[in-house]
C-alpha cells in the first residue's frame, strides 16, 4: 500500500490508523527476523500514537495527507526517549533528550512511529552489513545486501514494514539503498531539510531525505520535511506530461564503467521520457572523477574531525568504519582546502551546464546489489572495489549538494532492481517529481 493510497482510505473512514500501524507491524514481526530491517521496534508507542490519530479525526483534527501514515527513523535521527544507536557500540546506549527537527516536523504532520532501522555503521558505507546489529539483507534476495547507509529504511519500504523512511545522504546512502531495493529515495538541495538532531558524518555533505514506495509518497513526504510544498503536478496525468523539458543524457562519465543491463535501463528511461514529450540533449558533464576524488578527501577529514576523539577505542569500531576514520587523520589542511576549491569550481560548471538543460538522467548506481560479503566486482573489464564502483555516479552529486531522485528503471535478468537517477539544479525539486511522476505512471 503506497502513502497516497492509505491516506485516501483513512480519510474516507475504510482504515483506521490503528488497523494500518497494526499492518506495517505485523510484517515487522514476520519479516524482521529474516531481513534485520529494523534495529528498534516501538509496537507499543505506534499503538498508542495511532489510536489518538483516530481520535483526532474523529473529532475534525486533520493534519493532512501524512495523517495516520507509519514511518521509521534511521537509526541516527535523534527521537526523544528512544534509543538511537547510529549503528555503533560508541551510541549502543544512547537515548536522546530531544527529536531532530525532522521528527518534530513528521509528528506534526501525523506520521506514526513504528521503529528505528538499521544502517551500515556511524552511516560510514553502502553495503549496511553491521559488525555490532549484524547484516540487513536485500529484500528481492537475501543473499545481497539492500545498499546503505541507510539499507534498513529501504527494506522497510520495499518490504512494507513502513510507509515511509527518512534516510540520510553523504555519498550516496538515500540513492543507493533505493537503487538496490527498488524503491524511491530523494536526496534534496542541500540545507533544504533541516538535519538538526542527526548525527553527523560529513557535516558539508549530510543531506536527510525521503524514502517511499512512488514518486508521489516522497513528495508529500517532503512537503512536511521541510515546510514547502511539493506534489506531484496532475500535468503528470496528461498524454505528454513532460512537453518543454529538457533532458540531458551524458556522454561521458555516468555511462563509463556501469553493467550493461544497467546503462540500457537508464537509456530506455530518456526513450520513455521522449515519448512523453521531453527534448533529449547529449551534454558533457564536468569532470565528475575530479569531484569524487576532492569528495573522499572532505568526507575523510570531516568524519575524522567528528570522531578523532574516539579513535582511541578500537575495539567499538568495525574494521572497515575503523580503517576509514583513521586515514582522515592524515588528511592535511592543504588537500581539504584544495579539494574544498575543486568544488567551487566545479558547482560553478554544473550550474553554467543547467542553463541549458532541466535534469539530467544518469545510473543511481553502476550495478544491481552485490552479494553480501562481496569486496569486488567485475566492472569495465577489470575488478573494482565495491564501495568506489558504487559511489561513483552519487557522491559527486552530495559535493554539489544538487537534489536527485532515484526510482525504479527496470530489472536485471536475475530479476534484481535497477534505479534511474535524476538530478536537477539546486531547489529545483519540482522538476525531479515531474519527471520522475511522468515516468512512474506509465
Amino acid at each position: 500500500m503506497t502513502i497516497s493510497e492509505a491516506s485516501a482510505r483513512i480519510h474516507s473512514g475504510a482504515l483506521t490508523c490503528v488497523a494500518l500501524a497494526e499492518q506495517c507491524l505485523e510484517k515487522i514481526e514476520a519479516l524482521n527476523p529474516k531481513l534485520n530491517a529494523f534495529i528498534t521496534v516501538t509496537a507499543d508507542a505506534a499503538r498508542n500514537r495511532a489510536r489518538e490519530l483516530d481520535h483526532e479525526l474523529a473529532a475534525g483534527r486533520d493534519r493532512g495527507r501524512l495523517h495516520g501514515i507509519p514511518i521509521a527513523h534511521k537509526d541516527l535521527v535523534f527521537t526523544r526517549g528512544i534509543r538511537t544507536t547510529c549503528g555503533s557500540l560508541l551510541f549502543q546506549d544512547f537515548i536522546p533528550a530531544y527529536n531532530a527537527a525532522v521528527v518534530d516536523r513528521l509528528e506534526e504532520a501525523g506520521a506514526v512511529l513504528v521503529g528505528k532501522t538499521g544502517l551500515h555503521e556511524l552511516a560510514y558505507g553502502i553495503t549496511s552489513e553491521n559488525p555490532h546489529f549484524g547484516v540487513i539483507r536485500n529484500p528481492h534476495d537475501p543473499e545481497r545486501v539492500p545498499g546503505g547507509s541507510s539499507g534498513g529504511a529501504g527494506v522497510a519500504i520495499a518490504t512494507g514494514m513502513a510507509l515511509l523512511a527518512t534516510g540520510t545522504d553523504t555519498g550516496g546512502s538515500i540513492r543507493i539503498p533505493a537503487s538496490f531495493c527498488g524503491i524511491v529515495g530523494l536526496k534534496p538541495t542541500y540545507g533544504l531539510v533541516d538535519t538538526t538532531g542527526i548525527q553527523p558524518l560529513g557535516l558539508s555533505l549530510d543531506h536527510c531525505g525521503p524514502m517511499a514506495a512512488t514518486v508521489r509518497d516522497a513528495a508529500w513526504a517532503l512537503s512536511a520535511m521541510c515546510g514547502r510544498s511539493y506534489d506531484v503536478p496532475a500535468e503528470a496525468a496528461a498524454e505528454r506530461p513532460l512537453s518543454g523539458l529538457r533532458i540531458g543524457v551524458p556522454s561521458n562519465f555516468f555511462f563509463e564503467e556501469i553493467a550493461p543491463e544497467v546503462a540500457e535501463a537508464v537509456q530506455a528511461s530518456a526513450k520513455r521520457a521522449a515519448a512523453l514529450g521531453a527534448s533529449i540533449h547529449a551534454i558533457e558533464v564536468p569532470d565528475i572523477e575530479a569531484l569524487n576524488a576532492a569528495g573522499r578527501i572532505i568526507l575523510l577529514a570531516e568524519a575524522s574531525a567528528i570522531y578523532r576523539r574516539h579513535l582511541h577505542r578500537r575495539e567499538l569500531f568495525g574494521s572497515d568504519v575503523f580503517a576509514l576514520l583513521h586515514q582522515g587523520l592524515m588528511v592535511s589542511g592543504a588537500d581539504y582546502v584544495d579539494a574544498q576549491r575543486v568544488r567551487r569550481v566545479i558547482t560553478a560548471q554544473f550550474r553554467a551546464l543547467f542553463q541549458k538543460v532541466d535534469c539530467v538522467f544518469a545510473p543511481a548506481t553502476a550495478t544491481v546489489a552485490p552479494r553480501i560479503g562481496e569486496r569486488e566486482i567485475f566492472m569495465g573489464g577489470k575488478l573494482t572495489d565495491v564501495r568506489l564502483a558504487t559511489t561513483r555516479v552519487v557522491r559527486g552529486i552530495n559535493m554539489l549538494g544538487l537534489p536527485a531522485l532515484a526510482l525504479p528503471c527496470g530489472t536485471s535478468p536475475e530479476g534484481l532492481p535497477i534505479g534511474l537517477q535524476i538530478i536537477a539544479d539546486a531547489f529545483r525539486e519540482d522538476v525531479l517529481l515531474r519527471a520522475g511522476a511522468a515516468l512512474e505512471s506509465r
